[in-house]
């Protein structure tokens, strides 16, 4: 991950984005540039997972819509941050939400899921779940595949961790969704 210091607009943000699909920025709340590395065929594999189980729940139970790790939420901090998986229920969506195609969600999502791949820091990791959490995340699940377990982060400020054995679930954010960690491991 690159860090850029040159503060970075949102309009800025968005042409670098469609100038350089190939690469995935995110911007910090002071306005800094990160690149994400890509990810390899195995991380790759995890967060196609854990979306697609996601999807078929949401839409089985039309609740809402499902965002992979391309899509760009705008938090209330003004960092833009790429979950791997991410959903927002159907009575948060904005009307026009899907008017834009290259535009960021101005929004927070109900519900992320961050996978650690092998070239994540697990304390980078964790601030990024904070600051979800803070700008209105209501849940969120950290998937550390190199130690084998999750932390669930709640709004509440609850984590709580989980083992490699452990089925998480949806709570009350996405309603009857579970998954077996196993899976994404």
């Amino acid at each position: 991950m690159i860090q850029i210091s040159n503060i970075i607009t949102d309009a800025e943000l968005l042409q670098m984005s469609v100038q350089n699909p190939e690469l995935r920025f995110e911007r910090n709340a002071d306005g800094t540039l990160m690149t994400m590395p890509p990810t390899g065929r195995i991380s790759s594999n995890r967060e196609i997972k854990a979306g697609a189980y996601l999807l078929n729940w949401v839409e089985a139970n039309h609740l809402g819509e499902v965002f992979s790790s391309t899509a760009r939420f705008k938090l209330p901090n003004s960092a833009i941050r790429s979950p791997d998986a991410a959903f927002v229920s159907k009575q948060r969506l904005p009307q026009d939400w899907n008017q834009g195609e290259d535009d960021f969600l101005n929004l927070p999502p109900d519900f992320i899921i961050e996978i650690r791949s092998k070239s994540d820091s697990m304390t980078k990791l964790q601030q990024k779940m904070e600051e979800y959490r803070e700008n209105g995340v209501k849940l969120g699940w950290l998937i550390d595949t190199q130690n084998q377990q999750a932390f669930v982060y709640r709004q509440d400020g609850s984590i709580t961790q989980y083992p490699a054995d452990a089925i998480l679930n949806g709570e009350e954010v996405v309603p009857g969704f579970t998954l077996a960690l196993k899976v994404l491991l």
